[in-house]
């Protein structure tokens, strides 16, 4: 049976997670994680999620979230997780909770349901291999896991590969070719450095023009607040970015991501940004970093030179709901 979620359920569904979704790498979750992952996330849907209960326990659970704001948000819904015991897993489980996010999502009016990286609400996983080293998103769905197959086999259509990337930061040092960089940059009046309310003015307008809503909100904040970001500017303007640069408890360093403005490519400022963004981490003790990036990107080289490897691969999926 399918049931709408209620806070009843966060016992068990806590227990299923921790005994399922750990399988696939995903972090285990407390009652504080669950709640701020999930219930108090400012995008939770108590409408769009779903126990599967089974002699009255919780066998599978479901989650899903939306919102206009979101990129995408006005036609996709995003699915967060679909996870079951093992001992039920299947079409008779994965199916009702699945069809019960998909109905929510169109009731919303959502014309696709989507599995990628922009999802608000952020499951942490394990890095393979490493002490304990997390990445604290998961940008889609494990590949190697029992979820991928089933959504594929449901209509859902591969729209991205995704490596996530892997660097012990006591292992990095900045490429031979930086400094060539660097001046061929500075010859056409680019310079790359912390962010310097006194030094640096634009990155609200650069932050625009990179059409990213969750940039403009952190990156802008950041800048504001005093928080560390790498910016690339000319004459003083802000045409890029890299960070922020914060140090997790953990010791992974944090960023939302790096951006070129679109006026000011071709210049080799990404590859630059990136790799002052990982100095920059070093700088400040950070233990290690973690990415993910397109199969197909080019920028998987300017990572590979880094340092950076392969650790797991995630696929970006969507279906059209149609009717």
């Amino acid at each position: 049976m399918i049931a709408s979620w209620s806070d009843s359920y966060i016992e068990e569904t806590i227990a299923l997670w921790n005994g399922e979704a750990t399988k696939d790498g995903y972090k285990e979750m407390t009652a504080e994680s669950f709640r701020r992952v999930i219930l108090d996330n400012p995008y939770f849907d108590p409408e769009a999620a779903f126990v599967l209960l089974a002699d009255g326990r919780v066998k599978g659970f479901a989650c899903g979230c939306s919102g206009d704001d979101l990129p995408l948000g006005d036609v996709a819904g995003y699915i967060t997780c679909v996870v079951a015991s093992e001992d039920v897993r299947g079409e008779e489980t994965y199916g009702p909770l699945l069809d019960a996010l998909e109905r929510r999502f169109k009731e919303l009016g959502k014309r696709q349901a989507d599995v990628l990286f922009f999802n608000p609400m952020q499951l942490a996983w394990y890095i393979p291999n490493t002490p304990g080293h997390e990445h604290n998103n998961a940008p889609g769905v494990p590949v190697d896991g029992p979820l991928y197959p089933f959504l594929l086999g449901r209509g859902y259509v591969e729209r991205a590969r995704e490596n996530a990337m892997y660097l012990p930061l006591a292992e990095f040092s900045l490429p031979a070719e930086t400094a060539a960089k660097e001046a061929k940059a500075a010859a056409g009046g680019y310079e790359v450095g912390l962010y310097d309310p006194a030094k640096h003015s634009g990155i609200e307008e650069m932050l625009d023009g990179l059409n990213n809503p969750l940039w403009r909100r952190e990156i802008a904040a950041c800048a504001r607040e005093g928080k560390p970001v790498v910016v690339a500017s000319k004459g003083g303007r802000a045409v890029g970015f890299a960070g922020p640069v914060i140090r997790q408890e953990n010791g992974r360093g944090y960023f939302s991501g790096i951006g070129v403005h679109p006026d000011h490519e071709g210049h080799g400022l990404g590859t630059i940004l990136f790799y002052r963004l990982c100095e920059a981490f070093k700088d400040i003790g950070t233990t290690y970093m973690s990415l993910y990036t397109g199969s197909s990107n080019p920028a998987l080289r300017i990572y590979e030179k880094a340092g950076f490897a392969a650790v797991k691969q995630f696929a970006v999926l969507r279906k059209e709901l149609l009717g």
